[in-house]
């Protein structure tokens, strides 16, 4: 009986053993399906990462895109009618010759009138262009906004370096040199 009693005990034991052994292969196969998932999941975790920083940097491109796209627009609208306001140039000069002449000659007020208004509303429309004279008589050479085109030797010294004469009136269209001011300078 003892012997029946081992032997059932022995087969119990055997039995829980074999029991044990299979949930510890249960238990290693499930951790290594969990550091499967978990592998996955970090592969997963880096892929989201890697689309959201290319979204965002795609983003960002875009969003520099639309700027630059918009400051070119700007600039070019501002700038559109620099080719026309250049071929006015000369006839503005013109009329501005045409003016000091009925002035000097002494010519009918009339005539000097009507030239002076034809001027003034020729530089009045250029202006509101963004069209303006560059000022230089009296002011030191500025190569930004003049090119000298003589040198005349002046005696007095708040004079000499400074611009005492202008040949062609230069013009600035929206804060840009569309003409430099030729000028005289005092040596």
């Amino acid at each position: 009986m003892k012997e029946k009693t081992d032997k059932k005990e022995s087969a119990k034991k055997s039995e829980k053993i074999d029991k044990l052994k299979e949930f510890e292969a249960k238990f290693t196969e499930l951790q290594t399906q969990c550091e499967e998932l978990e592998s996955k999941v970090s592969e997963a975790e880096q892929k989201a990462a890697d689309a959201n920083d290319k979204y965002v940097r795609m983003a960002a491109e875009f969003d520099n895109y639309r700027r630059r796209t918009a400051k070119e627009k700007l600039e070019l609208v501002s700038t559109a009618s620099e080719d026309v306001i250049k071929g006015l140039l000369p006839i503005l000069d013109d009329c501005e010759r045409a003016l000091n002449m009925l002035k000097e000659s002494k010519a009918d007020t009339s005539a000097i009138e009507g030239t002076e208004l034809i001027l003034n509303k020729l530089f009045g429309y250029l202006k509101t262009k963004g069209m303006e004279k560059i000022e230089a008589v009296g002011k030191e050479l500025d190569t930004d906004f003049h090119e000298a085109v003589a040198q005349f030797p002046v005696e007095d010294s708040d004079k000499k370096n400074k611009i005492i004469d202008v040949v062609q009136q230069g013009y600035m269209l929206h804060e840009k040199v569309i003409r430099y001011a030729k000028v005289v300078v005092g040596v």
